[in-house]
């Protein structure tokens, strides 16, 4: 369980099950048993899209391989998971409003980049993660999984990145941080479980993991 403003922690051994636990509740891997409950409602999510219908975004560990359109600019990048909300008379993009949205987020994320037509291959390694963060903030998420949220950034932008993990918890998303880094997972998390062979094995406030 995750309530809404807190930073849940997942942390255990590479293999423990963390990414596969993640992948399954957003609908990425199919899953033997078990329920998805929002607002204490069970839901049903056999795919990416149904998890995206019920508010639940997911950055994954992998963002080349399975985040980002290393081929495109970094607009589309953004806006895809906001569409339905940009489009106007059905079939077209508000460009204006696509570009008022992207401006948002390169100011609240601190993206550095020299325009939304810059391809998001030719950005950092934090920029890029901070794209795939717009990405699905776009969508206005009830629910974020941040998968090894620093992996591959350097010290600079792992603060920055830190820093929007607190803010969107702040904004009252619920936030569930995987990382292999147990004090990356105690420094950030309100909550911590511990997984191990595919189940949850402990439960403990970082004030007792400290």
């Amino acid at each position: 369980s995750v309530r809404r403003g807190e930073i849940l922690g997942l942390a255990g051994l590479v293999g423990a099950g963390r990414t596969e636990l993640a992948r399954a509740i957003f609908g990425a891997d199919p899953i033997d048993g078990g329920t998805v409950s929002i607002d204490g409602r069970p839901v049903t999510i056999r795919s990416p899209r149904d998890a995206i219908r019920h508010g639940i975004g997911l950055v994954p560990e992998d963002r080349k391989q399975q985040a980002l359109f290393l081929a495109l600019a970094i607009r589309p990048n953004i806006s895809i998971t906001a569409l339905d909300r940009l489009r106007r008379w059905r079939e077209f993009v508000d460009e204006g409003a696509e570009a008022t949205l992207i401006a948002e987020f390169q100011r609240k994320l601190n993206i550095r980049m020299t325009g939304p037509e810059q391809h998001v291959s030719n950005l950092s390694g934090g920029n890029q993660q901070k794209v795939v963060l717009a990405r699905w903030l776009a969508l206005q998420p009830q629910v974020l999984i941040v998968d090894e949220p620093t992996r591959g950034i350097d010290i600079g932008a792992k603060a920055e990145i830190y820093q929007i993990i607190h803010n969107l918890a702040a904004d009252g998303i619920a936030v569930i941080v995987v990382s292999s880094d147990l004090m990356e997972v105690i420094g950030i998390s309100d909550r911590i479980l511990v997984m191990s062979e595919g189940a949850v094995t402990g439960e403990l406030p970082r004030e007792l993991a400290e």
